[in-house]
């Protein structure tokens, strides 16, 4: 009797210590998105959807970033333009306004910047600024919409890809299990899910993949203890800069959502998240885990898949005949 209330009272302790640190832990829960202009919003769903952005007519933002997969294309680099293959893998546009910056180098500082790049890459969208703004400019109903938003007559890109951007920041997953946890919901993750978050911070993942994006706010050498070995050719923040400290170091990615946003890695090379796992504690923290231990830190990463992005599909304008026409083959 005396050794069950010993066992009970432990029990007990234990809960009040995860009750307590639940509301003060190296991550944050993600609020739901507040739309201020709901018209811009709306014209920059239109346009992230709108695969007459590029040359071929085929190709949208959410070809690569699809809203279905996870905010990903599920591929180890993406497919571009002619059915060229990209030179790094998708990351995910789900909360992605919390980086600190956008691609894995860190090249565009904002997600208005990011959302011109893939238009005028000859191994994406495969198109110009000049002739995106010509197609949107040739159809009347987004005339009428650029103007209610921006109250000026000529659409630029700027206006084009500013409204993207209104759009991809509404792209947040909140209300994961592990967000209900640390709001006070102690029964949101199971005993096993949280020995995989005591694990995630004992193992020292926090360092790197901590904040309300669990990631995307800081760079970091991929490789730290041991090299990352690749066949894929991209240096990182080395290919920005020139400098050779630089080579190798990527963007930290947001660890939400990651069981849908497989493969993983800038290569794209591993498909499992328990692999995953694997290379990250031996190559950047110099950890040998355990399977059991890999098991409950995948088991945790679980709980960060939140609420996806859902609404009616957008309605595209139909083109008028001074719109140009797709050239989806050489």
């Amino acid at each position: 009797m005396h050794q069950s209330l010993i066992l009970a009272a432990g029990l007990l302790l234990a809960g009040n210590a995860w009750a307590m640190r639940s509301g003060n832990e190296p991550i944050q829960p993600i609020e739901p998105a507040t739309v201020s202009d709901a018209a811009k919003v709306e014209l920059g769903k239109q346009l992230f959807f709108d695969p007459r952005l590029s040359k071929s007519g085929v190709i949208s933002c959410n070809s690569c970033h699809n809203l279905s997969m996870g905010g990903s294309d599920n591929l180890p680099t993406s497919v571009g333009h002619n059915w060229q293959q990209g030179p790094i893998n998708s990351p995910t546009v789900l909360n992605s306004s919390m980086n600190v910056a956008q691609f894995w180098d860190g090249r565009a500082k904002d997600l208005q910047e990011q959302a011109g790049g893939p238009i005028a890459n000859p191994k994406e969208m495969g198109f110009s600024h000049e002739q995106a703004v010509a197609v949107v400019a040739s159809i009347p109903q987004y005339r009428e919409a650029f103007r209610k938003v921006y109250k000026n007559d000529t659409i630029t890109v700027a206006a084009i890809t500013d409204a993207i951007a209104a759009f991809e920041k509404t792209l947040v997953t909140p209300n994961s299990r592990f967000d209900r946890w640390l709001k006070g919901d102690q029964q949101a993750l199971s005993p096993t899910e949280l020995d995989g978050y005591r694990l995630f911070k004992d193992t020292g993942c926090t360092a790197c993949h901590n904040g309300p994006a669990v990631g995307g706010n800081s760079f970091q050498k991929m490789g730290q203890v041991a090299p990352y070995k690749t066949d894929n050719p991209a240096e990182g923040v080395a290919g920005l800069t020139g400098k050779d400290v630089d080579r190798f170091k990527f963007k930290v990615p947001t660890l939400r959502n990651v069981e849908l946003t497989y493969p993983y890695f800038h290569d794209g090379a591993y498909w499992k998240l328990e692999e995953a796992v694997d290379v990250m504690a031996r190559l950047q923290l110099g950890r040998q885990l355990r399977p059991d231990e890999i098991g409950k830190i995948t088991a945790f990463l679980k709980t960060l898949t939140g609420e996806q992005p859902s609404f009616p599909l957008p309605i595209l304008p139909p083109s008028s005949n001074d719109t140009s026409r797709p050239q989806p083959f050489n």
